[in-house]
């Protein structure tokens, strides 16, 4: 019989600091409309893709959840399969949880609420749209300066006047590179609120001389104030500091982060986490820029740009209660970061960027497996497929699908994951007499879903194949692509991602009004729920410019 966790026992580990992953195993759509506070979104179909990056340790305990559709129990042996020893289900699943603790909407509910309890705390600073237009029109270059806290390619696609590139996690290391004048007022943005807030608090928090403000609801308040459109494709990036920005920055960060209570380790004390990690999970993780991280990073060390990973914590750490450490090669970027993670409740160190990481760490850690009985068999190769499309298969996609949407293998069907055994058993497949193939971005969320095509198809003679290397592989040998609606075959509605209204352009208004409201909204929804370990940290009162 499958091990159940209550619900209560479940919010008494994040109460108390515990260890514990919770899983919401449906798509991503639905997670949205309703889920706990820390739940992280696995859809069931992904879970040997994506458990072995965010739940590194495989004792770790796991409890998984669906909304009545059985995905939960289905979840459960594709995860024990893969070495994890306590998994669990969430009683009652989400209805059982709405009896003793909030429901939250959107992704990222939970940094984006500690965001808001942040403004509500320290009175981030911010200006409404208009005023910040004027602020923009009326200054001159050397007056004022637009940073843009989000991804590069979120401040391609759109970005308002005089806007530069600056992610999060880079701000203070930046800042004075952008602004070398304490006369220069720094305006800070992102899509929405959180990024513009932590953003900006973090500069406020840092007791740098600039006057910073934050662009008041971000570039979703710049279009509903009516202002001129956004910019679309600009480049301008923040350059690299010089050996003085950097110092300059590095003293900030340093009084702020011991302020705050951050420690500093050395290699030792990290050899000791990593030699506890089958007891504790460990997460390593460099907040530098991906840029830098490509170009050389310590081995086992994940890519996780500071910014992001206090707005999306739960896209890098799959377990509350976990040790995590941070690097870089500044002092600034990692400290800055870990005093957020700190205020969130995690148990986090920095790694000193003067000392050096131990030759042992280069060694590789363990992970997870993809059970050979779901991956070792109906393997095909580009050429194999062209030769069964000629003889009428039917290729299944389980691509995100926006990725489907952008590209995918002419032809092709896409196929809800956690609904795949109910998708080809839909009319436009199952009359069908050629070879089921599935592919996938990279092949590796069709190899381990031919058992679930089995089942759908257990009556039948048909084959159940995957495409080895997915549709990366039918690209790389360069094979053409459908894109666009007039090309989509979708075999259930798409509802695998949420429409994010903050991001890109074209947003409907009223859900774009609806965002904002439900962010302002957050900070008493946290306060009805209590499990948070959450913490602002107040002013130092002192100013080290």
């Amino acid at each position: 019989m499958t091990k159940t966790t209550t619900p209560q026992e479940l919010r008494h580990r994040w109460a108390n600091g515990l260890e514990i992953a919770l899983l919401d195993v449906r798509e991503e759509g639905p997670y949205a409309d309703a889920h706990p506070l820390f739940a992280i979104t696995v859809p069931v179909s992904e879970v040997e893709a994506k458990l072995p990056a965010l739940i590194p340790r495989r004792s770790a305990p796991i409890v998984v959840y669906d909304n009545g559709e059985g995905y939960a129990e289905r979840a459960v042996p594709r995860i024990a399969a893969m070495g994890y020893t306590d998994v669990s289900i969430l009683e009652g699943g989400l209805n059982g949880y709405a009896r003793v603790g909030e429901l939250y909407r959107d992704v990222n509910s939970a940094y984006k609420a500690f965001g808001e309890l942040v403004e509500a705390i320290r009175g981030t600073p911010s200006l409404p749209p208009v005023k910040i237009r004027e602020l923009i029109l009326g200054q001159g270059k050397d007056d004022i300066v637009v940073l843009d806290t989000r991804r590069f390619e979120e401040y391609n696609t759109m970005s308002i006047p005089r806007g530069q590139s600056c992610p999060g996690g880079e701000l203070l290391y930046r800042v004075f590179e952008a602004a070398p004048s304490p006369d220069t007022t720094v305006v800070v943005h992102c899509a929405g609120r959180t990024r513009s807030l932590i953003g900006t608090q973090s500069l406020v928090n840092a007791g740098i001389p600039n006057k910073v403000v934050a662009l008041r609801d971000g570039t979703i308040g710049w279009t509903l104030a009516n202002l001129p459109s956004l910019d679309t494709g600009k480049t301008e990036r923040v350059p690299q500091p010089s050996d003085e920005a950097v110092r300059r920055a590095r003293a900030h960060a340093t009084s702020w982060a011991e302020h705050v209570g951050v420690p500093i380790i050395q290699g030792d004390q990290l050899l000791s986490f990593v030699a506890e990690q089958d007891e504790r999970t460990l997460y390593l993780l460099d907040v530098r820029d991906p840029s830098e991280y490509a170009e050389a990073h310590p081995a086992r060390f994940t890519s996780a740009p500071g910014g992001q990973l206090v707005q999306a914590t739960d896209e890098w750490i799959g377990v509350r209660g976990a040790r995590v450490v941070l690097y870089d090669t500044d002092g600034v970027r990692a400290r800055m970061t870990a005093t957020w993670l700190l205020q969130m409740g995690w148990d986090v160190y920095v790694f000193d960027y003067e000392a050096t990481i131990p030759a042992y760490l280069s060694q590789p850690t363990w992970t997870p497996a993809v059970p050979s009985s779901s991956s070792d068999k109906g393997g095909i190769t580009v050429d194999d497929l062209k030769t069964l499309l000629a003889d009428k298969a039917a290729v299944i996609d389980l691509a995100r699908s926006p990725v489907y949407f952008k590209g995918h293998i002419p032809g092709a069907w896409h196929a809800s994951g956690p609904e795949l055994v109910q998708d080809l058993q839909t009319e436009a497949i199952a009359n069908g007499t050629g070879s089921i193939v599935l592919t996938s971005s990279d092949g590796l969320v069709a190899r381990t879903n031919i058992g679930e095509a089995h089942k759908a198809l257990k009556s039948s003679s048909r084959n159940v194949l995957y495409l080895e290397g997915g549709t990366a592989a039918w690209i790389e040998a360069g094979e053409p692509l459908e894109t666009g609606e007039a090309n989509a075959r979708w075999l259930s509605p798409p509802i695998d991602v949420y429409k994010r209204p903050y991001e890109g352009t074209g947003n409907d208004r009223e859900a774009m009004e609806a965002y904002i409201e439900w962010e302002h909204q957050l900070v008493a929804q946290l306060a009805n729920d209590g499990v948070t370990r959450f913490h602002v940290v107040g002013n130092r009162h002192q100013n080290n410019s």
